[in-house]
């Protein structure tokens, strides 16, 4: 693979605070758990705002459909018999019948299962049942209502506002960035959705900022610069960079590689095919060679296993996790061998919702077509490793705490704006008047 840019000349010492605010930000709490608000959001920002809804390899073939959800709205994306992938509102036009739910294959048409209307996979209304009973109708009057919908590499997203400015330019300079990776590379394998009892935010907030990892992540911290994590904000989108392998600067005491590598091996170790105890390899570490060089060589031979080439890629490549946010709820990590995008959706209640996990892997390029696994489970049972089940315990905790009569505002540091972007921008697509939007704290 060719590289016609990398990521690696990025000031390395500039760190994730950044140049410290005046003051901290003060970000009211109420918008995390109120119904009113929550209202707002599906009546002004849920409709308006492109959407990760699924991967090509969901809708690959021509018959293929998933169904995507978001707080009410229901959204059916659909390969058509001409291979162009559509997407529709999922609702029949007659009575409101949802058309469809989950995802699967073969399908041949839209069939109503309530009084039978029946669609073409295009969205043309081919059949209504006793017809005469409608007088004078035209079956070209009903199409199924049309969702825009566009691909970025293999990431699928909906856009509810047929005026919606492009997929192109709402990515803003996400795709440019992360453009030396390939992500067109990567299939997915699975997606994993998890029950939880907190606000969309409150799930999307841990996915924002790396401020958390010293306390929540103490094995993480042992193999990651927390401290040295340049972020860039773009407009609605944003990321940071994180290098694995190396121990956090604030640790006090010095580890050695065979303690980076456990700690390592221990919240990433599926990543290059280890198992958790594996001791350090010290017999192929090269004179000068750091333990990131080792676990990056590591992680080339696992994927030259399953027949895919990283061969071109540093260390820096492998090791550093770039983590892109793209408002309002997705997060994207990525590295020379690692995709996984996080979206977090609205649910029943403003203190419920549901963490998405987007799994991927590279494949090579005649790889034949494996169906993604759909998991559905509760926080309770869900345990998808050693760092995810650390963030996704925590938040229970921290939707009651938002409760309080005495927690009236989160108060945000310059490490955490790409959580106060977010609600910059929030307050954008809801119209927030003044005296309701995020402010700084008095000196």
């Amino acid at each position: 693979m060719a590289l016609s840019s990398t990521h690696t000349d990025h000031p390395r010492r500039m760190d994730a605070i950044g140049d410290p605010p005046a003051h901290p930000t003060l970000v009211p709490a109420d918008r995390y758990y109120s119904a009113a608000f929550a209202e707002s959001e599906v009546q002004r920002m849920w409709p308006r705002v492109w959407q990760c809804a699924c991967t090509v390899d969901h809708v690959a073939e021509p018959g293929d459909y998933f169904e995507y959800r978001c707080g009410p709205y229901s959204v059916l994306i659909v390969r058509g018999d001409d291979g162009v992938l559509r997407a529709f509102q999922n609702a029949c036009r007659h009575r409101g019948n949802a058309l469809c739910s989950g995802s699967g294959t073969a399908l041949r048409e839209l069939k109503c299962g309530y009084h039978g209307w029946t669609w073409d996979l295009a969205g043309t209304l081919t059949r209504i049942p006793n017809r005469k009973g409608f007088g004078a109708v035209r079956l070209s009057e009903f199409p199924l209502v049309p969702v825009r919908v566009d691909t970025w590499e293999r990431l699928v997203f909906v856009n509810l506002d047929m005026s919606a400015m492009p997929l192109a330019d709402y990515l803003e300079a996400v795709p440019g960035d992360i453009a030396w990776c390939g992500l067109g590379d990567f299939r997915c394998y699975a997606t994993m959705t998890i029950d939880v009892e907190a606000n969309w935010k409150t799930i999307a907030d841990g996915y924002s900022e790396t401020y958390h990892v010293q306390t929540l992540h103490p094995e993480l911290h042992r193999c990651m610069d927390d401290v040295y994590a340049p972020q860039t904000i773009w407009g609605h989108t944003g990321k940071s960079e994180s290098l694995y392998g190396v121990p956090s600067p604030r640790l006090a005491d010095t580890l050695g590689d065979e303690d980076v590598w456990d700690a390592y091996v221990c919240t990433q170790g599926a990543l290059m095919g280890v198992a958790d105890g594996t001791p350090f390899p010290r017999d192929r570490q090269a004179p000068g060679q750091t333990v990131a060089d080792v676990i990056a060589c590591q992680i080339r031979e696992f994927a030259a296993g399953r027949g895919v080439d990283i061969s071109w890629a540093s260390t820096d490549q492998v090791m550093c996790l770039h983590q892109y946010n793209i408002f309002p709820n997705m997060t994207v990590l990525a590295s020379a061998d690692h995709l996984t995008v996080m979206t977090s959706l609205p649910g029943p209640d403003p203190d419920r919702g549901q963490l998405v996990m987007t799994l991927m892997t590279r494949m090579p390029a005649q790889a034949p077509r494996t169906i993604p696994a759909d998991v559905r489970m509760t926080a309770e049972d869900a345990h998808p490793g050693v760092v995810m089940s650390q963030d996704i315990a925590v938040l229970t905790g921290l939707q009651r705490g938002l409760h309080q009569p005495g927690f009236t505002h989160l108060v945000l540091s310059g490490e955490e704006r790409r959580i106060i972007n977010m609600h910059r921008h929030l307050e954008r697509y809801l119209d927030l008047p003044e005296s309701e939007r995020v402010t700084e704290a008095a000196g």
